[in-house]
């Protein structure tokens, strides 16, 4: 199985930016979403290679990069890419801030569907867009898309763009192939682009099957997708990320805006990463799987016993726990219960947007069993 890591003391943002981030140290972290695992050994092994070669200057990604990652999207997903479909962003958050540039202008309106990953919302304040917000429908814990909201928003603003989370963070659901088809053809009637966030495909639970966006559009939407191995197989250090794009005029649009900031090549690092993760990963990304499902089941199995009006959305996908604590914590006492009484940190549900999500915590589960149960065993005695 694979390796726990005490990561603290490590320049490790989650165990040591505590104080920028919550104001103080000292609390068990739970929020940044990354692992707490030592990587695959052929991602070490292929990193210690190319470190022996001791000559680190320019490089040239090899065929075999882009190989492994089209064929691990046809193997696990059914997503039949092409070599010339792909770009290169040095994360999946500089890529969604880029499209944004690339497919609106200054003052149009782009769409996210809340309670969403925050930057989502950045990638358009930053860039001097404006916002507009579909709230999901909680559904006895399982969240829906108000397609009839979702539309009238798009035609009451000059909505140019959507911002999809698939699977959606952070309510861990995979979208079912209908519900992404819904979704494609209101911004296809309404000429709205698509710009989708895949970066936990590969993290899906419990029979779920993830549908990649580029499935199910058709060849003449504006869509771009994309993704990374950086979220499955804990190598987001290395930034390297992959934008995919099917319509060639897209891909042109994309690449002049890149010719601009020269940012189209990443380091040789995250591309020997990269490759060697998609390559011979998936039995480390299975065991991994392993503890992550059951952490949540304990929490779940816990909280049931202990906590039984706590809400925890069901873990179809990602490593992330979404549960709703207001029927012990009011929203206004939700940080000092949190961190005070708790010694805790997690990502607020505040955070994520939505009139509805104030209660929440997001909770890391990528951790050692003996981490979640001192916070599930902090939460509970703090509730008493």
């Amino acid at each position: 199985m694979p390796q726990y890591i005490d990561r603290k003391g490590t320049s490790c943002a989650k165990w040591d930016g505590l104080e920028q981030t919550f104001g103080e140290d000292g609390l068990l972290p739970f929020w940044v979403a990354d692992m707490d695992f030592k990587v695959d050994s052929h991602i070490e092994a292929a990193l210690k290679e190319y470190i022996e070669t001791a000559a680190y200057g320019y490089y040239m990604a090899p065929d075999s990069y882009y190989d492994a990652f089209i064929d691990w999207e046809k193997a696990e997903h059914g997503l039949s890419a092409e070599r010339d479909w792909i770009r290169y962003s040095p994360g999946v958050v500089s890529g969604f801030h880029i499209a944004v540039q690339v497919l609106t202008q200054p003052g149009d309106a782009v769409i996210v569907t809340t309670p969403v990953y925050y930057p989502f919302m950045h990638a358009v304040n930053n860039n001097g867009r404006k916002l507009i917000c579909s709230e999901l429908i909680n559904k006895n814990t399982r969240y829906y898309v108000d397609f009839e909201d979702f539309e009238k928003k798009i035609e009451e603003n000059p909505v140019k763009a959507f911002l999809l989370c698939s699977p959606h963070n952070p309510v861990s659901r995979v979208w079912s192939e209908k519900e992404l088809q819904h979704m494609l053809e209101i911004c296809r009637h309404h000429n709205v682009a698509v710009i989708s966030d895949e970066i936990h495909h590969d993290l899906v639970f419990g029979g779920s099957r993830h549908t990649p966006t580029l499935s199910v559009a058709e060849e003449s939407d504006r869509a771009i997708m994309l993704t990374a191995a950086s979220k499955t197989f804990n190598i987001a250090a290395f930034h390297n990320s992959f934008v995919v794009i099917r319509d060639p005029q897209l891909r042109d649009e994309w690449d002049r805006f890149i010719s601009g900031i020269r940012t189209g090549s990443g380091s040789p690092a995250g591309y020997i990463a990269a490759e060697a993760a998609y390559r011979y990963g998936k039995a480390w990304l299975e065991d991994v799987k392993e503890i992550i499902y059951g952490n949540y089941l304990y929490i779940r199995e816990q909280f049931a016993g202990h906590l039984p009006e706590a809400r925890i959305t069901p873990l179809e996908a990602t490593y992330l726990a979404w549960v709703d604590l207001g029927a012990y914590v009011r929203a206004e006492d939700l940080e000092e219960f949190i961190q005070k009484k708790c010694r805790l940190a997690f990502d607020y549900g505040s955070w994520f947007g939505g009139d509805n999500s104030s209660t929440f915590i997001r909770i890391n589960l990528a951790t050692s069993r003996e981490n979640i149960e001192e916070m599930v065993s902090r939460i509970i005695s703090a509730s008493r």
